[in-house]
């Protein structure tokens, strides 16, 4: 008999339908074959479902049975077919019957018939929306992920045992009920409160405007000078999640399974800190069957590379298109996909391999030859597409003596935060009609004639430091887009002289590298 089941296959962020057509034929030796350009996980899924059905007290065919995963020149790979099988192969052997109109089935089967959580069910619930799909049956310990999209009715199941109960109409499964995405995303929780942060005031005031306006950012300094410290509190003074900037976060979240078992969708701005030994595919994204890097899970958040030099140079030249663009393209045989990477990167390095090049307290044990090759690692193109650059020195023995009136004039992250969402509320509303557009690190050349007026002054200002110190075209590029943050962190809507000589602080100090 054959029976067919529908379930989704996923490549990139999207998601694809799958006919799991599940033939059982009286006729022929008995045996179990999977066709259908499956991989070898979906090749083990054989041996899960069989035991799968036997511990659920359900009697295994002894025939032949021939599954076909459709269309059949499109990649399948993971675990989530393994329900669809198994409901596959129960209905066309028994009484059980699939409802009526269309559903999909999604999830892996452990040996004793419970169901795992399974990546991947955010995007499954997405696309049954858009296809007009009404009913989805999921893991229980994932269908949260799929409970904040509107019109369809998310089963959570237990166990293919429960499912059958449900589909014979024995002990029917309540859907869940639908969650408005107002009711989960919450306040960013980060490891550190600037208030915490003892000195570094032009650090500190330099993350405010990268937070405000979507700049990069890279830091040098001794070791203990604060910089990871300063990198971790960043988040607490990004602005909350929109839903749209949620849902797409939650997209990757789900393919990459990093949403934790009972999960929703994602709340807080992500922060991504990889070790410096990750891969270029770990950290820009890629494989047979592509999957999202670090740049990616970073997407809406920060993304902090320690020891910035310390990574491969090819890992770092990947870098240059996602931060030029906002995205990583990446083609295989199978097709192209594109994850969005639209990220503040904060990159932190030493000034030498020993950290104390310039330290006024402690000798540097470097030679001239170990510091050449150590800042050569970063090249030009990588430098100038980072827009704030920052010498982060050791803090002085004063700083560090914890008191009460230091400590009431201590700004916490909270209070500038509100500054911060001001000055993004304001490019919210300059470029409601511009699509991709979000703050003004979005900005395309193009944009800054209308939107980046500058005064007589700070045109004078500007020319002359870009003769001055010689600034590619990048670079002044980037600076007016600075300058733009800074002047509406004042609520200016013309650039002034003063707001282009702040943003030229933070961008020629530390020309060595």
């Amino acid at each position: 008999m054959l029976t067919k089941v529908y379930s989704v296959t996923n490549f990139g962020l999207n998601a694809t339908d799958v006919e799991v057509e599940v033939n059982v034929a009286d006729k022929g030796f008995p045996g179990f074959g999977i066709v259908g350009l499956a991989s070898k996980a979906v090749e083990e899924t054989k041996e899960r479902v069989k035991t799968a059905i036997i511990n659920s007290d359900i009697e295994f065919p002894n025939s032949k049975i021939t599954v076909n995963l459709a269309p059949a020149d499109l990649p399948k790979d993971g675990a989530c077919y393994d329900l669809p099988i198994a409901i596959g192969i129960i209905t066309a052997t028994s009484d059980v019957k699939l409802p009526q109109e269309k559903s999909f089935f999604f999830g892996e089967l452990s040996l004793d018939g419970s169901l795992r959580h399974t990546k991947g069910v955010f995007l499954l619930a997405v696309l049954a929306k858009e296809t007009g799909v009404k009913n989805v049956f999921v893991p229980r310990l994932c269908a949260n992920e799929a409970s904040v999209i509107e019109d369809i009715n998310v089963y959570p199941v237990d166990s293919l045992k429960s499912l059958i109960r449900h589909l014979k109409k024995e002990k029917e499964i309540e859907p869940l009920n639908t969650v408005n995405t107002d009711d989960v995303l919450s306040d960013i929780k980060a490891d550190f409160d600037f208030s915490e942060i003892l000195g570094q005031e032009q650090a500190k005031r330099a993350l405010e405007i990268a937070a405000a306006g979507g700049h990069n950012v890279f830091m040098m300094g001794p070791p203990g000078s604060g910089k990871t410290m300063l990198s971790r509190a960043m988040t607490g003074i990004l602005p909350n999640l929109t839903e749209r900037e949620s849902l797409e976060v939650t997209k990757i979240f789900s393919i990459t399974g990093n949403i934790p078992a009972g999960g929703s969708i994602i709340r807080n701005r992500p922060f991504r800190s990889p070790h410096h030994t990750t891969s270029q595919v770990g950290l820009i994204g890629g494989g047979s069957n592509p999957r999202p890097g670090e740049v990616s899970l970073a997407h809406r958040g920060a993304l902090f590379l320690d020891e910035f030099p310390e990574f491969s140079r090819n890992t770092l030249e990947a870098l240059k298109q996602p931060l030029e663009d906002g995205y990583v393209s990446i083609s295989r045989a199978a097709g192209s996909v594109t994850f969005p990477a639209q990220f503040i990167l904060i990159a932190a390095a030493n000034p030498c391999p020993c950290g104390f090049l310039g330290d006024l307290k402690k000798e540097c044990k470097c030679n001239a030859h170990q510091i050449i090759n150590y800042k050569k690692k970063l090249s030009g193109p990588i430098m100038d597409r980072i827009d704030i650059h920052l010498n982060v020195p050791a803090v002085g023995v004063d700083k560090l003596m914890i008191n009460k009136s230091t400590d009431l004039l201590a700004e916490k992250s909270s209070e500038i935060k509100i500054r911060v969402a001001r000055a993004r509320s304001i490019q919210t509303k300059r470029f409601k009609d511009i699509s991709n557009v979000h703050c003004n690190a979005d900005m395309k050349n193009k944009h800054l004639k209308e939107f980046s007026k500058l005064s007589d002054s700070a045109n004078l200002l500007l020319k002359q430091a870009v003769n001055k110190f010689g600034l590619s075209a990048r670079t002044y590029f980037r600076l007016i887009k600075v300058s733009r943050t800074i002047a509406d962190l004042a609520e200016s809507e013309e650039i002034t002289e003063t707001h282009v000589a702040e943003a030229l602080q933070y961008r020629i100090r530390n020309n060595d590298y």
